[in-house]
């Protein structure tokens, strides 16, 4: 039976409820109805195992301490000295195979970036770290958006910072409070 056209309505002596009407046929959001909530929390808490946002890789970089993780840019050398994060090895993700295991720590978890979220260059990186037995997580905006959140980072000719983008990141506080 089809239900997509069938409304509810409460009986007139009932107590008016807003009632949600069901998705119009032609909706696209909801022509796939969403996930259950036991299927939603599985698949969101499986992301947040295999990413982390620039924000927060920020933020534990900040403290004092050993953040518990090396990050990791996967980039090319002229990439590289264009800007990077600081403290970050560079590992490029096409040297990983031969040179990961003599710069990295397999106890301790790697964080990888590229430029942005339209590359997938630490997506590659991340899954050939994982193949040799490393546990990671890649940066969700890459470089592009650690630079456009305004975070400090190096050039071959010193440390730069820049505004924050008013479309990534909060400009008048510390964290945009997710």
């Amino acid at each position: 039976m089809n239900n997509t056209n069938v409304q509810l309505s409460a009986p007139s002596s009932a107590p008016s409820h807003p009632t949600a009407a069901p998705p119009a046929a032609g909706n696209a959001v909801l022509r796939i109805p969403p996930a259950s909530p036991a299927a939603a929390a599985a698949h969101f808490g499986a992301s947040l195992a295999f990413h982390a946002d620039v924000s927060d890789v920020a933020a534990a970089l900040a403290e004092d301490g050993d953040p518990g993780f090396v990050v990791i840019d996967t980039r090319s050398t002229a990439s590289w000295d264009q800007g990077h994060v600081p403290g970050a090895v560079h590992l490029p993700t096409a040297l990983i195979p031969e040179q990961a295991e003599l710069l990295l720590d397999k106890s301790v978890p790697v964080v990888t970036y590229c430029w942005g979220p339209g590359c997938n260059g630490a997506t590659r990186a991340a899954l050939a770290l994982a193949q040799l037995g490393f546990q990671v997580k890649e940066m969700l905006g890459g470089f592009e958006y650690w630079a456009r959140e305004g975070f400090e980072f190096e050039t071959w000719e010193g440390r730069e910072r820049r505004d924050p983008d008013a479309l990534t990141a909060p400009v008048d506080a510390e964290d945009c409070g997710c």
